[in-house]
C-alpha cells in the first residue's frame, strides 16, 4: 500500500509541475485536452457564470464577474502549491524513511507538515528525515519549491503587463468609436479622413496580433474584464472586424488593403481564441445587421460623407460576416460579454465624458457634436 501511495505522490508532483509549465511558462497554446488547469477553469467559470446570469443589473453583473480573473489565478496557484506539498508528503510517507519524532512510524499529517515547511524553505528543523532517501527528497522539494515560487514572482508581472497593454488600446477606442464601440460610429467620427483611418487600422492589426499571442499563451487573460462596463477586448475586436468588412465591402476611397490585412489578423484571433472554449461555433443567430439596420447604417454614414461605391455591398458584407461572427458570438455567449452594435442606437455618453465634473464635460461634448453636425467634418474628441 505504501508503494502505491508513493507512486500516486510521484504522479501528483509530475502532473502538477507539467500543468504549471504549460499554463505559465510555455509560450504557446497547450493543445492537451486532459489538463488540470483546463478542468479548473471550466468548473469554476461554470459555477461563476451560472450565478452571474441571474443578476439582472448589467453593472452589478460586470462587477461580480470582474473579480473572477484575478481570484481564479490566485486560487489556481494555491491549488498547484497544495498539490506539490501533498505529492511530496505521499512520496515521503510511501518511502517510510525514519523521522526524528517518535520511535514508531509517523502519521501522514507529520509528513505533510514536513513537506510544507520544506517547500516554503522555512528551515524550522523540528521534523527532519533521517534516511538517505528522505533527505534526498527534502533537497529536491526545497529546490522545486524555491524555483516554483521564483517563477511565479517573475511571470506574474509579465501577465499583468500583457493585460495592461491590451487595455490601453481599448481605452483609446472609446473616444473614436463610442461606448459601447461600434463600426458605424468609428467611421462616422472619422469624418471621411481615410488616411487617418488606414493608420488606425494598422495599429489595430498589431493589437490583434499581440492579443492572439498573449491570450493563446495565457488563456486566463480572457476572463480579465476591462475598467468600464461598456469596454471589453471582445467588443473592441468585433468593432474592428466590423469596420474592416464595411471598408472591404465598398466604402468609397477606403483603405481596403490595410482593412484586408487587419481583418485577416483580427479574424485569426477571433477564430483561434474561440476554439479554446468551443469546438464548433454556433450558427449565425441572431443577425446583428439585418437589411433594415444596414439601410440605417448607410444613411448615417452618408451624412458624414462616407458612401459605398459597389453595387453588391450587402452580399459582400454578408459573406465576410460569416467568416467571424459565429466565433465572436461563441465567445460572447461563453464569457458573458456583450457584442457591440453596428451603429450608435442611443445618445449615450462615452466613458471619458462620465466623471464628477459632469456639467463641464457635457458642455464640451455638446459643442463638439454641434461642430461635427454642421461641418460634416471629423469628430472632435474633446
Amino acid at each position: 500500500m505504501r508503494h502505491i501511495i508513493a507512486i500516486v505522490g510521484f504522479f501528483v508532483v509530475a502532473t502538477t509541475l507539467w500543468d504549471a509549465f504549460e499554463e505559465i511558462i510555455l509560450p504557446r497554446r497547450a493543445t492537451r485536452r486532459l489538463r488540470f488547469a483546463r478542468f479548473f477553469y471550466r468548473f469554476t467559470w461554470r459555477w461563476r457564470s451560472t450565478v452571474a446570469r441571474r443578476i439582472p443589473n448589467d453593472r452589478r453583473r460586470e462587477t461580480y464577474l470582474s473579480t473572477f480573473g484575478p481570484l481564479s489565478l490566485l486560487l489556481l496557484l494555491s491549488v498547484w502549491v497544495i498539490g506539490l506539498i501533498a505529492g511530496f508528503a505521499m512520496l515521503q510517507y510511501g518511502l517510510q524513511d525514519r523521522l526524528n519524532v517518535g520511535q514508531n512510524a509517523a502519521a501522514f499529517s507529520t509528513y505533510l507538515y514536513m513537506s510544507g515547511t520544506t517547500f516554503f524553505t522555512l528551515g524550522l528543523g523540528d521534523v527532519i528525515a533521517l534516511g538517505p532517501k528522505g533527505r534526498t527528497l527534502v533537497v529536491v522539494e526545497a529546490g522545486i519549491g524555491f524555483a516554483f515560487l521564483a517563477c511565479l514572482i517573475a511571470y506574474l508581472p509579465i501577465m499583468y503587463q500583457a493585460f495592461s497593454h491590451r487595455e490601453v488600446s481599448i481605452s483609446m477606442l472609446d473616444a473614436r468609436a463610442g461606448s459601447p464601440p461600434s463600426a458605424g460610429e468609428l467611421l462616422r467620427r472619422n469624418g471621411g479622413d481615410m488616411t487617418v483611418l488606414g493608420s488606425l487600422l494598422g495599429d489595430w492589426e498589431k493589437w490583434s496580433a499581440e492579443l492572439l499571442e498573449s491570450h493563446l499563451s495565457y488563456p486566463f487573460l480572457m476572463y480579465f474584464r476591462s475598467q468600464h462596463i461598456y469596454q471589453s477586448w471582445l467588443a473592441a475586436l468585433t468593432t474592428i472586424l466590423d469596420a474592416c468588412v464595411l471598408i472591404m465591402s465598398g466604402v468609397s476611397g477606403g483603405p481596403k488593403q490595410q482593412a484586408q490585412l487587419t481583418f485577416a489578423k483580427a479574424r485569426q484571433a477571433a477564430v483561434e481564441l474561440s476554439q479554446i472554449f468551443v469546438a464548433t461555433p454556433p450558427a449565425l443567430a441572431p443577425d446583428r445587421l439585418p437589411p433594415s439596420s444596414l439601410s440605417i447604417l448607410e444613411k448615417i454614414l452618408s451624412e458624414t460623407g462616407v458612401t459605398f461605391s459597389d453595387v453588391g455591398t450587402a452580399q459582400r458584407l454578408r459573406e465576410l460576416r460569416r467568416m467571424y461572427e459565429p466565433n465572436v458570438q461563441a465567445l460572447s455567449d461563453y464569457l458573458l460579454i456583450s457584442l457591440p452594435p453596428w451603429f450608435r442606437i442611443s445618445e449615450t455618453l462615452d466613458s471619458w465624458q462620465i466623471s464628477s465634473w459632469q456639467s463641464p464635460i457635457l458642455s464640451i461634448a455638446t459643442e463638439n457634436n454641434a461642430i461635427h453636425d454642421t461641418n460634416g467634418k471629423r469628430f472632435a474628441e474633446g
